[in-house]
């Protein structure tokens, strides 16, 4: 089988696409800068820009399914107005662009797993959400919204769609725990404002394995939440780090600190957001959880196991 992956070199894509030719699949990458060989572009690597809106369909010719990973990256650099229309047109406007290439080929791909995020929630405070869950309010929740709705095209053609409403993925290679760990390591690490609020997590183990069961099990569609069964608080989680690395946490970020720097909005929306979010539609789909609760995820992440490549 040819699988398509977008967003390839990411956190997530990088850690994908070594699982998938584990598993003998002929993976291939739809990149905007492919790499140069002395022979040419890589061969598996097919160039897109949709940012310009060029991607050209015959390059899909022969694909049989396509994880969609790519979009601006969400943390970091403050969130204004330049920064936001890059978030949600990366996301919604490079899907419809990928859409209509995959609908115009002559034999379309069986399946595509189309990039979401748990933000489709908003702040959920305290209340335990699945997937029946309606959409919240906020800025990334009106980008999942537009992100789903971009991919219904391929539905529409017959396309198996399923949504990956993916939670903070942990993972020592990258991603938000990466960042934490210098801070932590010194001792400076602790909770953000009064720690309270959820924070819905997921192994870069299990993000790849979820993803893997929904493109091979071709009975599921729709959304699915990439969460560990068990959302901890910022405070449970931090507690949870400084005791796998055996440091103190008593340091506190303050909410307004935290609004003054990023942005309320992006604060709210990010670090500070009340997201309890389980994956019910994963579960009864019957995948398997490796890492289930924080502490020893955690400790296999980063004690047990190399970083992931």
């Amino acid at each position: 089988m040819d699988i398509l992956v977008t967003g390839a070199k990411g956190l997530i894509g990088t850690a994908l696409r070594s699982a998938l030719s584990k598993k003998g699949y002929n993976v291939k990458s739809l990149t905007r800068t492919p790499t140069r060989t002395p022979h040419g572009n890589d061969p598996s690597e097919i160039s897109w820009d949709p940012t310009r809106g060029i991607l050209d369909p015959q390059s899909l010719d022969g694909i049989n399914a396509v994880v969609h990973l790519a979009g601006e990256p969400i943390a970091g650099l403050r969130w204004t107005k330049e920064k936001k229309r890059r978030i949600r047109e990366s996301r919604t406007k490079g899907t419809e662009l990928l859409a209509e290439a995959l609908v115009a080929q002559e034999h379309p791909p069986t399946v595509l797993l189309s990039g979401s995020a748990i933000g489709f929630y908003g702040d959920t405070q305290d209340t335990e959400v699945n997937e029946n869950t309606p959409h919240g309010n906020g800025f990334l929740a009106e980008v999942c919204q537009e992100w789903e709705a971009a991919t219904q095209v391929t539905q529409e053609a017959g396309i198996r769609v399923a949504h990956l409403r993916t939670g903070i993925v942990l993972s020592r290679a990258g991603g938000a725990l990466a960042k934490q760990l210098p801070l932590f390591r010194s001792g400076m690490g602790g909770k953000f404002g009064s720690g309270k609020q959820y924070l819905s997590w997921v192994s870069i183990h299990d993000t790849v394995g979820a993803i893997i069961h929904l493109l091979e099990d071709d009975t599921q569609s729709g959304p699915y939440n990439i969460t560990a069964p068990h959302p901890v608080t910022n405070e449970e989680f931090t507690k949870a780090l400084g005791s796998v690395l055996h440091r103190p946490t008593f340091l506190t970020t303050p909410a307004p600190l935290l609004r003054l720097a990023l942005g309320a909005a992006q604060a709210n929306d990010t670090l500070l957001a009340n997201q309890r979010v389980v994956p019910t539609r994963l579960q009864e789909s019957n995948y398997e959880f490796q890492d289930t609760t924080i502490e020893p995820a955690l400790e296999r992440l980063l004690t047990i196991e190399r970083p992931e490549r």
